[in-house]
């Protein structure tokens, strides 16, 4: 019979009590009160049941009276007790029931009273400040009922309280949520602090302290009218993004996300001095990148010129204009075919792909100026190669700036969960330039280390990828610490981690590894099953024990060389190699073997007193059973020589063998021939599914008819 529509099962789970099923009548008004009378109350506190008709949970708020009772507490003129009460309050304002209980006693006004009367400090003042941020981030207070007094007093505490962090974190909490949600409140915060006050906080080596100072930073830029956002310092054209940069040695991937936010608030003529600073920004470099270049722009194509000018005609006048115009032309055009161009006629017209846009001319102009004898040796040493085994600089430069975009994301949104931070980026005031510097040097080493040629283009991209990523990942702290990062992780050296990193099972768990794996497996087994009965073969020497259990005896076991036959007989002592099998008087036709039993299941370990053998040899031991009570037992020499014979004589009786030893083998020959059967698909990636079978023809007319 269904229950009552009216009936609802609620599930009841409060700390410290076991979790409660119970029927609740919706129609009756004292369900609740049953409801938290059955749970019970202590003697200090009274809970109210807030009770919701489309959950199945029931959640239990400190009440009105508990809140009433805080609010008193915190007015005590005990310092302890204030200070327990204050304690309370905070850790309870997380409850919107609690903090909607105790806004409406006017918590908020009793709290910013105490906080504008400066006699809390310490911990009590904290707390103060804790429950304070709480209770406004339910939403249900306004901030423009803020006095100007109290914002004065929060914004003192971020110099004054610097050395305390948790005063200093809440105080750069609630300043950031005042700028956010009110206008009026961002003009009174904009007249207390300045950016001055809070750049020596990103000095420090607290995170949090860094991430709400530049949440703080982020809030009054965001806020500030456009003629407002550049700030006069020493000359009129540093801004205070400027000066942030210039200060920014952070450990914080969050962090990050914030400058990089900051960044792409920037308007465009604070953009464009930036640019003329020459300060990095990823919001510049994404600009840059998605600019095409303009063929007819005489200015860029003067920086082309200069990039063959410093390469082959250093020594000559810019504006030596010998030569007809033709063979100017033809000289132009060799040239720019050793700078590694696709164009040759006219390299202008490379650039015009975004990405990487003119942001790679950039960057081959920088390298070539800051970096000049590098840049001619690279040119040069290229260009006397042959044309297939050259490293074209040109389409190498632009291919790479694409690839670091890609690596850090220029161009993409910021968010909030990336944890891709680093830190070297802020050590140099070009550091992306001087990024690149590095890595289109790693790409002419990679490319000579591979023997490569135009064909393998793609081939040295992929491991210079995989080079600079790896680098990445152990976070180096400046841009000389990823250079020799990266002169450890050569083409040989990239070799072996990819080596050692497949002799890893975990990395063959891929439906293509797993399905190969699959099909060798019985081959595999097939062969452990071979060795093992060789072994067999072979024959060994076992100890005798006898009624005194006297290990004073041997006698010898071996398989016939067609595996139907077991040989063995007694020795007098153990023997330098094989024993004959002509020479073991008794025999054991595999036909008539049963069954093969182990340790404690062995009939020689189950006679009194066996089992009181150490337990070395009950492991040891095992039996062949064979008729309607014969018996042949074993106690082998070793473990090796246990598991190699229970395996082998699992194999003959056609069971599984499932020794350790048979596992170790299994995976040891398994991880080989996968290896061996991957080699050549070095640099390939395997897909994870299979390719698509394709449609039948629509008819068979091209079979070859053998008749």
């Amino acid at each position: 019979m269904p229950p009552p529509a009216d009936i609802v099962k609620v599930a009841i789970e409060w700390p410290g009590a076991f979790p409660k099923l119970m029927e609740i009548d919706q129609v009756s008004a004292c369900a609740c009160v049953l409801l938290c009378t059955s749970i019970g109350r202590d003697r200090t506190r009274t809970y109210v049941c807030v009770y919701i008709y489309t959950c199945t949970s029931v959640c239990l708020s400190v009440s009105a009276q508990n809140a009433q009772q805080l609010h008193e507490r915190i007015q005590s003129s005990s310092m302890d007790a204030k200070l327990e009460a204050l304690k309370d309050l905070a850790n309870y304002s997380r409850d919107v029931t609690f903090a909607q209980e105790f806004i409406n006693l006017d918590g908020i006004s009793l709290l910013t009273q105490m906080v504008e009367s400066g006699t809390d400090f310490g911990d009590m003042l904290s707390f103060t400040l804790t429950a304070f941020v709480e209770l406004m981030d339910h939403g249900i207070v306004s901030w423009d009922t803020f006095s100007v007094a109290f914002i004065k007093k929060i914004a003192s505490y971020v110099n004054k309280f610097a050395s305390d962090i948790s005063i200093l974190q809440r105080s750069l909490a609630i300043l950031e949520s005042m700028v956010l949600n009110s206008h009026d409140l961002y003009q009174k915060v904009a007249q207390e602090i300045t950016i001055g006050q809070l750049i020596p906080h990103l000095q420090g080596t607290d995170q949090e302290i860094q991430t709400y100072t530049i949440a703080v930073i982020n809030a009054l830029f965001l806020k500030a009218p456009d003629d407002k956002r550049q700030v006069k310092m020493e000359t009129p054209e540093f801004t205070w993004w400027d000066f942030l940069i210039q200060w920014c040695s952070l450990e914080s991937a969050f962090l990050l996300q914030h400058v990089i936010r900051a960044q792409r608030a920037i308007n465009n003529e604070m953009a464009h001095q930036l640019y003329v600073l020459q300060v990095l920004t990823f919001n510049l470099l994404e600009d840059r990148m998605m600019t095409k270049m303009d063929p007819q722009d005489q200015a860029q194509r003067d920086i082309i010129f200069e990039l063959r000018r410093i390469a082959f005609d250093a020594e000559s006048e810019p504006n030596n204009s010998s030569g007809s115009i033709e063979k100017r032309k033809s000289m132009y055009t060799r040239d720019y075919k050793k700078l590694g161009f696709i164009n040759h006629v006219n390299p202008a017209m490379d650039f015009t792909q975004t990405p990487p846009g003119m942001l790679a001319l950039d960057n081959m102009l920088y390298f070539a100026k800051h970096h000049q004898d590098a840049y001619i040796r690279i040119v040069l040493e290229n260009s006397s190669r042959e044309d297939k085994h050259e490293c074209p600089f040109g389409r190498s430069s632009i291919e790479l700036t694409k690839m670091l975009c890609e690596i850090l994301k220029v161009g993409e949104l910021p968010s909030e969960t990336c944890n891709d931070f680093h830190p070297m980026f802020f050590t140099h005031d070009r550091s992306f330039e001087e990024f690149f510097c590095i890595c289109i040097q790693l790409l002419n080493k990679t490319w000579k280390e591979m023997r490569a040629t135009s064909e393998d283009f793609n081939k040295v991209m992929q491991v210079v990828k995989e080079q600079i990523m790896r680098a990445l990942t152990t976070k180096p702290s400046s841009l000389d610490q990823f250079k020799s990062k990266l002169q450890n992780l050569s083409y040989t050296e990239i070799l072996k981690i990819r080596q050692s990193e497949r002799m890893n099972q975990e990395d063959f768990q891929s439906r293509p590894i797993l399905e190969l794996k699959e099909k060798i497996q019985p081959e595999i087994l097939e062969l452990i099953k071979q060795q093992r009965l060789n072994r067999l073969v072979e024959g060994t020497c076992f100890r005798k024990l006898n009624s005194r259990r006297r290990q004073d005896k041997f006698w010898y076991c071996r398989l016939s060389p067609n595996h139907k036959v077991l040989h063995y007989g007694d020795l007098e002592e153990s023997p330098q190699g094989e024993v004959p099998h002509d020479s073991l008087q008794d025999k054991l036709p595999v036909a008539d073997i049963k069954a093969v039993v182990t340790g404690k299941d062995c009939p020689h370990m189950k006679e009194k007193g066996a089992l009181k053998q150490n337990k070395e040899v009950l492991e040891l031991a095992f039996s062949i059973l064979y008729d309607s009570s014969g018996q042949l037992n074993f106690i082998a020499p070793d473990k090796h020589e246990y598991c190699v014979w229970t395996d082998g004589l699992n194999a003959l009786l056609g069971k599984d063998m499932l020794s350790d030893l048979t596992r170790n083998d299994l995976d040891t020959l398994l991880s080989m021939e996968i290896k061996l059967r991957l080699l050549d698909l070095e640099n390939i990636q395997i897909p994870d599914a299979p390719p698509p079978i394709p449609k039948e023809p629509s008819n068979y007319d091209f079979v070859y008819d053998c008749n």
